[in-house]
Formats: C-alpha cells, sequence, structure tokens
C-alpha cells in the first residue's frame, strides 16, 4: 500500500518558503501561519479523498490531478484587503475557531 501522508515538495509556511503578501513583505503572525496549515490539511485531505474516489471509479489519476489543477487555477478569492490593510482580529479568531477578543 503507498503512502497516503506525503508532504507536498515546496514546505509553504517554512522559513525557506513563508507566506507573503502582494507586496512580498512575509508574513509572521503565528495564527495566520496556523490558520494557512490548517486550511492546507483540509485541503489535502478533500483532494486525496475526492481522488481516491474517482480512481476507484475507473477514471485515470493523472487526468483527475489535472482537473483538479485547473479548479484551483480558476478560483478567485473574492477578497482584497483596502490598502494592504490586515484583517480585523476578531476576524482571525473566527477563522481559526476561537472567540472574539474585545479591543
Amino acid at each position: 500500500m503507498r503512502s497516503h501522508d506525503q508532504t507536498p515538495p515546496a514546505s509553504y509556511g517554512t522559513p525557506q518558503n513563508p507566506w507573503r503578501r502582494s507586496d512580498g513583505s512575509v508574513i509572521s503572525c503565528t495564527e495566520k501561519l496556523k490558520v494557512m496549515q490548517e486550511n492546507l490539511d483540509e485541503l489535502r485531505q478533500c483532494a486525496r479523498a475526492a481522488l481516491e474516489d474517482a480512481v476507484l471509479m475507473g477514471c485515470d489519476e493523472e487526468q483527475v490531478k489535472e482537473a483538479f489543477l485547473a479548479a484551483i487555477a480558476a478560483l478567485a478569492s473574492g477578497y482584497t484587503p483596502a490598502d494592504g490593510a490586515e484583517p480585523e482580529t476578531e476576524t482571525l479568531d473566527a477563522l481559526a475557531g476561537g472567540t472574539p477578543h474585545n479591543s
């Protein structure tokens, strides 16, 4: 049986390959990095399950991966921070599953 928990070649969010803002500056907030890692883990698990389903139904694995890449490439966030502003703390807490702080 092959391993299902392979780390992708480019480990995003590491000191060698940090998450960056659109202006190129490095994102260093621990909570933001935690949310990004959790989101990648969730995406990887969902994609793996969908890929396994497709292969079990007889689809070509490489073609399915190509379709997944095309679907990801076509995504748009629908959100553009105004003037590079950071989201409010309450927003970050909500993303991380925490409770909002009163500032």
